[in-house]
């Protein structure tokens, strides 16, 4: 099955990106980042952290009250903390970022997988554990609703318009951007800001430990949060247009599918792009561990060629994602392409194949 995803929405333009990573806060840092390629994996301090893992790549130095300040954060989790901070960016970039984006032209949609599973077990450890089950802090219930960051985005940040959570893995950056691409068809809104975010927690990294299948090998988690702001094409100059979305797919595999489901959305959003595999100039799997992360590289290398994989390919360094993965494929797409102007006119492929499933791309023109 497939998210059909029709001329009637058009193709919508990125104007703007930013990011939170390992690389650091802002676009900027993850530019640099990214072309640098400076390792990013640290030791884990266990004054902080109670988990397996030995190192993980980690957003330096992160908190929400150090990126925040102290007005606000008392309560506030991770990833919520992550996703204000990359829509702060993004924002911040430009003038006119704020002025499009934010009141009541405005629109948020944001991908994760879960919400916050370090805020969610919190709280239902201490309803358990607690004198009497009502014995909770009401301050940090919020924060185990998984549309929780998505709403403070809005809120911070003024932003009045439509307001989505998706679930989906790997997946919620594809989704989220689709999302958007509906809701300005749609005419619900003027401009989107959409992307996804993820954040390292104790609980987090039990659950990826046990969850793990036998094929799949161990993987430095990551965390983070990617922001696009996504418009309609016309009435936006062209100098301020980064991409084209030209289609974005996705469908669900069954024991041993991926590659074929993967490889059916691939050509079903060049069949309606109208993008030849010769165009495609980069591709950015989301490197998932084990033979499902071979089997999407292999699928890419068979439809477009080897080199296509060589452009984006520091993306390793900030890790398994999770769901800020998409989001953070093509932010490196687009901090690629910015200093490549030869690229302008070419096609760029983000995919994503998830443990439990899921598979899906986005085609995007380099303006």
């Amino acid at each position: 099955m497939s998210s059909r995803t029709t001329g009637a929405v058009g193709a919508p333009v990125i104007t703007a990106w930013s990011a939170v990573s390992p690389f650091g806060m802002g676009r900027s840092a993850f530019a640099d980042g990214l072309h640098e390629g400076s390792e990013t994996a640290v030791l884990i301090d266990r004054d902080q952290w109670r988990v397996p893992d030995e190192r993980a790549r980690l957003v330096p130095d992160f908190s929400p009250r150090a990126a925040l300040g102290r007005k606000g954060t008392r309560s506030m989790d991770r990833v919520t903390g992550l996703a204000v901070s990359a829509v702060g960016a993004l924002l911040a970039d430009a003038e006119r970022n704020r002025e499009v984006a934010t009141g009541e032209r405005g629109a948020i949609v944001l991908g994760t997988t879960t919400g916050s599973v370090q805020s969610m077990m919190d709280f239902t450890r201490d309803s358990l554990t607690g004198e009497q089950p009502y014995f909770v802090d009401p301050a940090q219930m919020p924060n185990t609703v998984m549309n929780c960051a998505a709403g403070q985005c809005a809120i911070w940040h003024r932003i009045k318009g439509p307001n989505a959570t998706i679930a989906g893995g790997r997946l919620a950056g594809l989704l989220a951007l689709n999302y958007a691409r509906r809701l300005l068809g749609a005419g619900r809104a003027k401009a989107v800001l959409c992307g996804s975010a993820e954040e390292y927690s104790d609980e987090r990294a039990w659950l990826e430990w046990h969850a793990r299948g036998a094929e799949e090998a161990p993987a430095l988690l990551g965390e983070g949060a990617g922001m696009l702001l996504l418009e309609p094409a016309y009435g936006v100059d062209a100098h301020h247009v980064l991409a084209e979305v030209l289609a974005v797919e996705s469908g669900v595999f069954g024991e041993g599918g991926p590659a074929t489901v993967l490889g059916s959305c691939l050509r079903r959003a060049m069949d309606r792009a109208g993008v030849d595999p010769s165009q495609v100039w980069a591709a950015a799997p989301c490197g998932a561990a084990g033979s499902l992360g071979e089997q999407e590289r292999a699928v890419l290398t068979e439809m477009f060629g080897p080199s296509v994989l060589e452009e984006p390919r520091n993306t390793a360094l900030f890790g398994d994602a999770s769901a800020a993965s998409a989001s953070l494929q093509i932010a490196s797409v687009l901090a690629v392409a910015e200093r490549r102007p030869d690229v302008v006119g070419r096609v760029a492929v983000v995919t994503a194949v998830e443990r439990d499933g899921g598979a899906g791309c986005a085609l995007l023109r380099l303006r």
